[in-house]
């Protein structure tokens, strides 16, 4: 065969064997992940059957919901951990709103790495990459709650850093987003420390405000039916008389993942360390108060990085939502709720591991290294190719 024959056919190979890898890791590798995901069934969930308003099932909400994406600020993140990451983000996201179509996403706080400490300018730079990575269309809503990478942990918020964040995603960190029926609570969980700090205050009385309204709005209801309504009811406002879905970024109070299992569940040699109050979850209080205030149906919460179901009080289940980022964990996951007034169900959607990836990218290199080899051999002879790689180098000295 001529030299220039073989040289062209290595050449196509070169192409074929990064090229592909390249491609698939980067763009393909995502769509046969999330395709094997699915929107759950609401007939099969806990509590199924007709909404306590009536509507039938097929008009449940389609959320999606993920948590922690640690968007490196200045600070901290190395530009090629941000390039990775981020892009991995950027198609995992972009590739589940294109073949899932959800009708509403929340993300569960902790958006930016450095929020509670990042220059305007800096700042200015995260919020643009995000809206960048984490854009949709108008038939998608967004919602995102608060974190404390985003405004800092109790000690080091304030109402700047507060009012920056809110600003940017144009809402108030504590507040109901009601869609066809169904009542989603977000919560402002950094701010229940309890100690009465001014952020604190402002937050446990929107809280009660809240939980007032949703009280007398499910007295409304159930006064349609003969019942009667509370006194104090007059002037709140009226939402769907349905118990809340709740969102937060801290979970409620568990002594430890102990109980967490599952393949997004902790490292087992992390499942039994205790779990500080005010740090690492909520306080018993807090966490009391709010079951107390709202006993919602489901609380869905981020922070520990990990997935965990618990059951608080024998009574109000809570999901901790995994990371959504390769640089928290090698598998990162979402949840997929299908939510009615009255009833939901839940699946999990995993997103390619970090590891397989980088065992592709090896395997190309292990083919590309053995196709050197092979035409080293086969053009001169691996003896001569190694005598000139040594003259070179010797000429090069």
């Amino acid at each position: 065969m001529p030299r220039f024959s073989v040289r062209w056919l290595a050449a196509v190979v070169l192409i074929l064997v990064v090229g592909g890898a390249f491609f698939f890791c980067e763009y393909l590798i995502y769509f046969p992940t999330i395709l094997k995901c699915a929107w759950p069934k609401i007939s099969h969930a806990r509590g199924g059957g007709e909404g306590i308003d009536g509507r039938p099932m097929d008009s449940a909400v389609r959320a999606m919901v993920l948590s922690d994406t640690h968007l490196l600020g200045a600070v901290g993140g190395h530009w090629f951990d941000k390039l990775r990451r981020e892009w991995q983000m950027e198609r995992a996201f972009q590739t589940a709103l294109w073949l899932l179509r959800p009708e509403i996403v929340f993300i569960l706080g902790d958006i930016f790495d450095e929020g509670k400490w990042s220059s305007q300018k800096h700042w200015e730079d995260d919020v643009r990459r995000f809206h960048r990575m984490f854009r949709h269309s108008t038939d998608t809503e967004l919602v995102v709650l608060v974190g404390n990478h985003d405004i800092g942990f109790h000690y080091e918020m304030d109402w700047f850093k507060l009012q920056r964040f809110e600003k940017v995603f144009n809402a108030s960190s504590t507040r109901i987003v009601t869609k066809n029926g169904v009542n989603f609570l977000l919560v402002n969980s950094v701010a229940l420390h309890g100690d009465g700090c001014p952020i604190c205050q402002s937050v446990e009385k929107e809280l009660i405000k809240l939980s007032r309204d949703l009280n007398c709005s499910l007295q409304v209801g159930n006064s349609q039916s003969g019942g009667g309504v509370m006194d104090n009811c007059e002037g709140s406002q009226i939402y769907p008389p349905t118990p809340p879905i709740m969102l937060q970024h801290y979970p409620l109070y568990r002594v430890s993942d102990a109980g967490c299992t599952g393949q997004d569940a902790a490292p087992p040699e992390e499942r039994h360390l205790l779990f500080r109050e005010k740090y690492d979850v909520l306080s018993k209080e807090a966490s009391q108060r709010l079951l107390q205030w709202f006993k919602p149906r489901l609380i869905l919460s981020g922070h520990t990085h990990s997935g965990c179901e618990v059951l608080h009080d024998n009574k109000y289940p809570e999901i901790s939502v995994p990371s959504f980022s390769w640089r928290n964990r090698n598998n990162p996951s979402f949840i997929l709720a299908s939510v009615s007034p009255g009833s939901y169900a839940l699946s999990k959607c995993f997103l390619p591991e970090e590891s397989t990836v980088i065992s592709v990218y090896c395997s190309a290199g292990a083919c590309l290294l053995l196709l050197f080899l092979a035409h080293c051999l086969w053009m001169k002879g691996l003896l001569q190719c190694l005598s000139l790689c040594l003259l070179g180098k010797h000429k090069s000295l």
